[in-house]
């Protein structure tokens, strides 16, 4: 699997939960959104019991020396407030809604993407495992408050009014360390040329200041949009490789049970021969996740059948169809998608039978080999596999 393919998992993850069918704002659903892999202001969260957590924690396996370096991208949604304004009497002010030509602008909460990268711009600066085992390295996150303007034009060319998107301050730490790992199991060969296993650990925290002046502390809207909504982890290593927490070698079994993952859970992605990429994320996903080829695209809810809101979407009224198109952009692309699938199309989203994956180790067989069950592909496993090891 290419970086393409890791990056459309990515998006699945980002964007779950963003809409939910019928895809409408004025859906119960909809009004009660951002409620995956969010990081709160931390005085907000232990005001308000924890219940919206201010940390997420992804710790992993990886086998590899000094010198193996790690790549990191954390991704988030950032709220966006987007109001509408009309020009009357020579002046803006907000209302509700606007129309415009046969368009009804409407204020409602969109979503920014943002990307963090601890390792400098496009990761110019890889971290050695050397370093961060030697050092805890700490990140700034820091997302100054903003906003932007889209002027509202009629069939006359004139302004009529605006769509005014705001944005709120997030500030936050991400702290990356690894800790070399005693592993007497590992070839004396590798040992010696300084390989080992680590663990690494990738800590985000959001310091935004709680509550801002005049604020009301345990306002959750409010401390929704001072949020990183939906955060994930992406971890690449150079180097060396990553061993997976779900299938652990039998000699790693401990120490993977051991990984302290808060509210996030990392999984290999990749093909399944390829150790070098992890993806932590609050969706729980399994070792080497795809998306389906019959996808026509998301629908913001991986836990549905593509084909059953597919379907669902057909039978909206036109009045319902309306509002779908003027919620955001999203809404109005699953719309335009859905609405052009074809037959053919349709009936390959109606199921598809690929292959059946084998047990780990199979009733009243022998041990499934590290190939059969997708361990770790280390020398600790190459060994127990009877393959030799350096």
């Amino acid at each position: 699997m290419g970086a393409v393919d890791v990056d459309k998992i990515a998006e699945a993850v980002l964007y779950e939960g963003y809409l939910l069918f019928p895809y409408r704002r004025s859906s119960m659903k909809n009004q009660q959104r951002w409620t995956f892999g969010g990081v709160y202001p931390k005085d907000y969260s232990e005001a308000t019991g924890g219940d919206d957590p201010w940390t997420m924690q992804t710790q992993c396996l990886l086998f590899g020396d000094a010198d193996t370096t790690i790549e990191v991208k954390v991704r988030f949604l950032h709220v966006v407030d987007r109001k509408v304004t009309e020009n009357s009497s020579g002046s803006p002010r907000f209302v509700e809604e606007i129309r415009v030509g046969a368009t009804v602008y409407r204020s409602w909460e969109e979503a920014i993407e943002r990307e963090i990268l601890p390792g400098g711009s496009e990761n110019t600066h890889p971290l050695r495992i050397g370093g961060l085992s030697a050092h805890t390295r700490r990140f700034p996150i820091d997302i100054p408050a903003g906003a932007e303007v889209e002027t509202l034009i009629d069939e006359n060319l004139k302004e009529v009014g605006a769509l005014v998107r705001e944005w709120r301050g997030v500030r936050g730490v991400m702290e990356l360390s690894a800790e070399r790992l005693d592993m007497p199991a590992i070839p004396a060969c590798a040992e010696a040329a300084g390989r080992a296993v680590y663990r690494l650990t990738a800590r985000i925290e959001n310091r935004t200041p709680w509550p801002l002046e005049g604020g009301d502390p345990l306002s959750r809207p409010d401390a929704v949009r001072h949020s990183m909504i939906s955060t994930h982890t992406i971890l690449h290593v150079s180097g060396g490789e990553f061993i997976s927490l779900l299938e652990p070698p039998d000699a790693l079994q401990q120490d993977a049970s051991r990984c302290e993952n808060v509210r996030t859970w990392p999984v290999l992605v990749g093909e399944p021969s390829e150790r070098q990429t992890m993806l932590s994320s609050p969706i729980i996903l399994y070792d080497y996740p795809q998306v389906s080829p019959e996808s026509q695209g998301n629908y913001f809810d991986a836990t549905e059948i593509d084909e059953l809101l597919a379907l669902s979407v057909m039978t909206l009224t036109e009045d319902e169809k309306q509002e779908m198109r003027e919620g955001d952009r999203h809404g109005r692309e699953i719309l335009e998608r859905t609405e052009s699938l074809s037959e053919e199309q349709l009936l390959k989203m109606h199921g598809v039978i690929r292959y059946l994956q084998p047990l780990r180790t199979p009733i009243g067989d022998s041990p499934a080999t590290p190939s059969q069950t997708g361990a770790a592909h280390s020398p600790y496993a190459r060994e127990q596999a009877g393959e030799g090891s350096c």
